[in-house]
């Protein structure tokens, strides 16, 4: 096993006390949205086997069966199919929504054959890949996740009392729930900016009455929408945001999000498992492009219940948090004092995050390992390590552990 070096993402909507709390350290007044775990190219971690620090992409690439797995080479490709972060957000990030697998290559295909820059604005597809993903709420973390139904979109946007709001409250009630859906988003998207600044803003100021009054049916959610206005007022994506589920997790709580499902993170420290891609379609809270024509062929028009997930117990002490995907698979182990050890299994690559107390590793078997691993290797909060698919590594200690991996 090695331990991880990790780097964070200093990105704008990041808290500035989250992330160092986590890892002990010294904030430094500047935002620190996401620490990286894996070996994407823009941030790989780093590890260091006798010859100094190496990026793991690096490390991976040199011998792919050996450090991920004949099997998973053989599914996957030769790199690591998942990204694993710890996310901290101390203010709203885009509204977004990512395309399914087809969806994303066909895109990638078009616009490298129209020779648009990958590092272009305008760009939609960066790689070839899809990007579901999965956050665990490590504090209490308030996100925005698929489609309300419209009735109720209907009723919370009336309550608020905004005249220009209500043909958007007329075609939520008088349509089938997927033409509505579309046709309210577009409406939104399509408006003139500075005509829908100012709805926003007196739809913001009634959100903000709304959520102070006693006995306010959407309270909560009425709050994070005027709480995402202070970061960006007059932005059409939070009328946008209305037509989603408001979601708090609890700790230890997750939400997985699918192909197409638009969603939001508003504020909380997560851990967040994703497929290895960039691809990202915006549609508010962001001055970044919005390509509204795309955007709309890519979401699903679907309303329900956002589908909070809570992890199953296995007997061998693991609770998975279950997934529809193969490229990742999330799972957590508490660790309580005096606990018979526990016994990951091998054959996939892991990287382990702990996450409370100190977790101490134990190599139990390496036969199949790729080098000469530490034999044993401690984690306190906040640290890392990369197990390679030949090593069988044993846990004990105190404490809570995050297991990322793929499905065997």
């Amino acid at each position: 096993m090695n331990r991880l070096t990790n780097t964070i993402r200093p990105y704008a909507w990041g808290s500035t006390t989250a992330i160092p709390e986590l890892l002990g350290t010294a904030p430094t007044g500047e935002p620190q949205a996401e620490l990286w775990m894996g070996a994407h190219p823009g941030a790989p971690s780093r590890i260091d086997r006798g010859q100094g620090p190496v990026a793991l992409d690096a490390v991976i690439d040199a011998d792919p069966t050996a450090e991920l797995g004949e099997a998973a080479v053989k599914r996957f490709g030769p790199r690591l199919p998942f990204l694993f972060k710890v996310l901290a957000a101390g203010a709203p990030l885009s509204l977004q929504v990512h395309p399914d697998l087809a969806q994303a290559a066909a895109g990638y295909a078009e616009e490298e054959a129209r020779g648009i820059p990958l590092d272009a604005p305008q760009r939609n597809y960066k790689d070839a890949n899809h990007k579901p993903e999965m956050i665990v709420a490590l504090s209490p973390f308030d996100g925005l996740c698929g489609f309300r139904r419209p009735a109720e979109a209907a009723d919370l946007i009336d309550a608020l009392g905004v005249p220009t709001l209500t043909p958007y409250v007329d075609i939520l009630r008088a349509h089938p729930e997927d033409r509505a859906l579309r046709e309210v988003l577009a409406a939104v998207l399509g408006a003139d900016p500075a005509a829908m600044a100012e709805t926003v803003r007196a739809a913001t100021e009634a959100a903000a009455r709304l959520a102070a009054t006693p006995g306010t049916s959407h309270a909560a959610a009425y709050a994070a929408y005027a709480k995402a206005a202070h970061s960006f007022p007059g932005d059409r994506g939070i009328i946008a945001a209305m037509l989603l589920n408001h979601v708090r997790l609890q700790p230890g709580e997750a939400l997985y999000l699918g192909a197409g499902v638009p969603h939001a993170y508003l504020d909380g420290l997560g851990v967040e498992i994703m497929a290895n891609s960039d691809n990202v379609l915006r549609c508010g809270l962001t001055p970044k492009h919005i390509d509204v024509p795309e955007l709309l062929r890519i979401v699903r028009f679907e309303a329900g219940d956002p589908g909070v997930l809570r992890p199953e117990a296995a007997p061998d002490g693991e609770e998975l948090y279950p997934a529809p995907i193969d490229e990742f698979r999330l799972s957590r182990y508490l660790l309580a004092p005096g606990a018979d050890p526990r016994t990951l299994p091998a054959g996939t690559p892991q990287i382990l995050l702990c996450t409370s107390g100190e977790i101490r590793l134990r190599t139990v078997d390496a036969s199949h390992a790729a080098s000469s691993p530490a034999a044993t290797l401690t984690l306190s909060q906040g640290e890392s390590a990369y197990v390679p698919a030949g090593e069988r590594t044993e846990l004990t200690g105190q404490g809570t552990l995050f297991r990322a991996t793929v499905t065997a």
